[in-house]
Order: structure tokens, then sequence, then C-alpha cells
């Protein structure tokens, strides 16, 4: 029961995230295939994120870095996909999947 109301929940917030409606589509083909940040840093990454606005491609927060994250923090860009097969989009701000 209680998966039940969480999948409710997140449903609602995807509804009501205006962000992940409009975040438009990136073509990956285009983009790295590392997080340049970690790889300054002599860092490795477990999996890419990348921004739907700007095309920034970052590590997730289960990486040291976490810059796909600290990329919202400093850009205010709010929607994100996972690379490399896009199953699935977040929006920093409302915490919500698409």
């Amino acid at each position: 029961m209680l998966i039940e109301v969480d999948k409710q929940m997140q449903s609602q917030k995807q509804n009501n995230c205006i962000h992940l409606a409009q975040a438009n589509d990136v073509n990956i083909s285009s983009v790295t295939r590392e997080c340049e940040e970690c790889k300054k840093e002599g860092s490795s990454w477990v999996a890419l994120r990348l921004c739907l606005l700007c095309g920034h491609v970052g590590c997730c927060d289960s990486s040291p870095g976490r810059h796909a994250t600290r990329h919202f923090i400093d850009t205010d860009h709010p929607v994100m996909v996972a690379l490399p097969n896009k199953a699935w989009r977040w929006c920093y701000i409302h915490k919500a999947y698409g």
C-alpha cells in the first residue's frame, strides 16, 4: 500500500511540473560521454546526466563529484536526463521524474 501511495504522489508531482513538460530533447550523439569536471579532477563517475537546457554532461549523485546536481545549483537549469539511454528525466525543483 505504501508503494502505491508513493507512485500516486510521484505521478501528481510529474503532472504539476512545468519544467518536465517544457524540457527540450537534446540530440545525444553530439554530447560527450564523460564528466568533464571528473576528468579534470582525476576522479571517476558512476553514471552521467545531461542537462536538457544547455547540454552540459555531469556525473550523477552516486558519483563523488555530483557534478550534475552542482550544475543545477550553479545555473538553475531544472531538468536533466539519464545517459546514455534517456530512460527518464528528473526535475530538481519539483523532485519529480518524467
